[in-house]
């Protein structure tokens, strides 16, 4: 995991009304010692004093990929499980597509996060992972990772993790919510995962189209874009184009708390 850190600035802009355009995150070659922030597996292995020198093993697991350009296919359905990717650059979606065409959002994924990790059974992917902007990533060939886990417990235990959190972002959105309140959850838990990875939690881009949220949020698109009018309105956010910034963060989380982890 040979990444630096790498935290995104917002470039200035003098014009009026205009938000600030927050640098695409990213996370590049680094130096023999630091982990970047965003890396996958960073804050496991430091929390249990494990370094770059340590993890040597693990280092030479990892393969560089990349770029994919928007609208490109990281995997597709069907395609035999071999490696885990973890997100460098961009964000990602995942997606089923049925015989007639038409496609259910499972999620989005941003820099630091894992994808593949629901083909571990039956070792196949179960859907599509496409690019929404130029992506990189790290992959991990996953036999190699699963024999070195026995021999790092940190590492071991942060792939349960990983698996722990994949299984439980299937249950965000059950139940009979508003729309308001899952647009406000999304939202949220949007920023607290660039927030955790050193980003801005309150400004950043939202790289997916208000199509795919919508159907992400199980919501038709008209809805979506009037619950992103109303919040405006209601001062909760400020929205141009792709560019959001939460003015009222603390809000947004008691409206969608409901949908969002404890």
């Amino acid at each position: 995991m040979d990444v630096q850190e790498a935290v995104p600035t917002m470039r200035s802009d003098t014009r009026a009304g205009r938000l600030p355009e927050p640098s695409s995150p990213i996370a590049d070659d680094g130096d023999a010692i630091r982990f970047c922030r965003t890396c996958a597996f960073a804050g496991a292995c430091l929390a249990v004093g494990y370094g770059k020198p340590e993890l040597e093993a693990l280092h030479c697991l990892v393969e560089h990929v990349g770029p994919y350009r928007t609208g490109d296919h990281v995997f597709r359905t069907g395609d035999p499980f071999r490696a885990i990717f973890a997100v460098r650059a961009g964000t990602v979606k995942t997606c089923l597509v049925d015989r007639e065409g038409r496609e259910q959002v499972l999620g989005f994924y941003l820099p630091g996060e894992v994808i593949g990790l629901n083909a571990i059974y039956p070792e196949q992917f179960p859907c599509d992972a496409i690019a929404l902007e130029n992506a990189q990533f790290c992959r991990f060939s996953f036999p190699a990772m699963s024999a070195l886990a026995t021999r790092m417990p940190a590492v071991q235990q942060h792939l349960f993790r990983l698996l722990s959190k994949e299984l439980g972002t299937a249950s965000l959105l059950a139940g009979d919510h508003s729309a308001d309140e899952r647009v406000a959850a999304f939202l949220c838990d949007l920023g607290s995962r660039y927030a955790a990875r050193g980003f801005s939690g309150t400004r950043f881009v939202l790289s997916m189209s208000r199509g795919d949220i919508a159907n992400y949020l199980r919501l038709a698109s008209e809805t979506v874009s009037r619950v992103l009018t109303r919040f405006r309105s209601q001062g909760l956010i400020a929205l141009e184009g792709r560019q959001i910034e939460l003015l009222d963060a603390d809000a947004l989380h008691r409206l969608g708390e409901g949908l969002l982890p404890g």
